[in-house]
């Protein structure tokens, strides 16, 4: 059957029609490497992951190219470095590698292609090059900047009108543009910032004319799919797109384009002013990767998500029922979830995928083929078990073993001496010395629990990780 995708240029769903019949293109802005990212970062990492798995899954695996940049030279990074009195390798370096460490944490699959804006600098200066010789760009004080009146139509992704942007705060006016809508395609360097010949000076790319740049060199002029969040709508994709059409004198960049919504966390705004401001890193050390994955497909990706406490203790209960976890520490952590990606049988012809009808244990397939709907086929999960409940859920990239980092931190042995002290207190009637351990044991984060062995009459105390 047909994926259809929301396409934020025409506001409606569409057929996912490739290109080259049976072939699939998608980019995806990826981060700016200066600090962990956060979890509002995480969403469209999980988002497209899940769009990438199943286009592999219906195309099959060599069929379907993904793309997702890294910014390395930026303002932010320039900052950072000076900040921490090292050098801009140093602070991207670290970034990208913990960046790849925790969203593998998330149960992300790596690009098809990573490429680094540092390492596509003469494919930029050739984009520029063209947008200057068909009037699309001019050169004024030391910068190159795009002509924005010289696009007619620039502002459908946005919706938003010329006169409008003219009049809006978030556009940056500066004495040598021509129209307070033009924006950078390549500035000069200062002192200690990094820069790379051109035929304007030294200097570095504006933002926007990287993605376009690495985008036509490992996708094409025009290819099929382009992904980001809400944010990125307007300037930066709308940018985009007018800086590759006017450079490729095509009709599209992408054919479809798709945006997640915003997060926020416990019904605020994310941002470090008010304490709330939450990594990937810093979730990962309390919530076992597919909790924080499963969490985030519970929302549709267009749709706002309300990142609380609360939601996790759900995600965390519904994936233990999944796994066959009857009760809260029946097993504790441990268990096996299924390998793999989830591909399974693949057809090139855009036909796979096993959806043959309307039941729940075939609805997951026609859910996510469904504009990417997640809590639709997240839903179906529980209806189905064994060999399908396992593919469905590596589908969604839920897989491997469910443990709880908390329990890695603990010492085990301290534990287990603790809980045979606690019973030799209780043996020997000294109840306030088995209740002081348990409330030793209670601040460690540990919770007791005493049943009694059906065979021996026994006590036997089991513990686990309260939340």
């Amino acid at each position: 059957m047909t994926i259809k995708l929301y396409n934020t240029l025409t506001r409606a769903k569409m057929p996912l029609t490739p290109i080259v019949p049976g072939k699939v293109g998608l980019y995806v802005c990826g981060p700016t490497v200066y600090d962990y990212a956060h979890i509002g970062n995480a969403r469209p990492i999980i988002v497209f992951d899940v769009l990438f798995r199943l286009l592999r899954h219906v195309y099959g695996g060599d069929n379907v190219t993904y793309v997702r940049n890294i910014t390395d030279v930026d303002d932010k990074i320039n900052a950072r470095a000076a900040q921490e009195g090292v050098t801009i390798g140093e602070v991207t370096a670290r970034t990208i590698e913990q960046f790849h460490k925790d969203i593998a944490a998330l149960g992300v699959l790596p690009p098809d292609v990573e490429p680094r804006a540092t390492d596509h600098i003469l494919e930029m200066i050739a984009m520029i090059e063209t947008l200057i010789a068909k009037g699309h760009a001019y050169e004024a004080d030391g910068h190159v900047l795009f002509d924005v009146p010289s696009m007619p139509d620039y502002g459908k992704l946005s919706n938003r009108a010329l006169d409008e942007m003219k009049a809006g705060a978030r556009v940056e006016v500066a004495s040598y543009k021509k129209d307070p809508t033009d924006f950078v395609l390549w500035k000069p360097s200062g002192d200690g910032e990094p820069a790379w010949p051109s035929p304007w000076g030294d200097g570095r790319p504006g933002w926007h004319i990287e993605c376009s740049a690495m985008s036509k060199k490992h996708l094409g002029a025009t290819f099929d799919i382009h992904g980001g969040g809400l944010d990125l709508i307007f300037p930066h994709h709308e940018n985009e797109i007018a800086q590759s059409r006017c450079a490729h004198g095509n009709e599209a960049m992408a054919n479809i384009w798709m945006h997640n919504g915003f997060l926020q966390v416990e019904g605020e705004k994310m941002s470090k002013s008010l304490g709330n401001f939450i990594t990937i890193n810093e979730l990962l050390k309390d919530w076992p990767g597919q909790v924080l994955r499963f969490n985030m497909l519970r929302t549709h990706y267009r749709k706002p998500i309300d990142w609380t406490v609360k939601g996790l203790e759900e995600s965390e209960q519904s994936l233990r029922k999944l796994a066959g976890l009857k009760e809260y520490g029946e097993i504790s952590y441990g268990v096996q979830l299924p390998d793999g990606d989830g591909f399974g049988d693949s057809y090139g012809d855009g036909t796979g995928g096993g959806y043959e009808g309307g039941n729940a244990e075939q609805g997951f397939y026609e859910a996510l083929r469904d504009d990417l709907n997640t809590p639709l086929a997240l839903s179906t999960l529980f209806a189905v078990e064994g060999d399908k409940l396992a593919e469905r859920m590596a589908l969604l990239g839920l897989s491997g073993k469910l443990t709880d980092p908390r329990a890695a931190r603990l010492d085990e042995a301290l534990i287990a001496d603790k809980i045979a002290a606690r019973a030799a207190a209780r043996a020997a009637k000294d109840w306030a010395a088995g209740d002081k351990i348990r409330d030793e044991l209670s601040a460690m984060g540990v919770q007791l629990k005493d049943t009694k062995d059906k065979a021996s009459g026994e006590i036997v105390t089991t513990w686990e990780m309260k939340r």
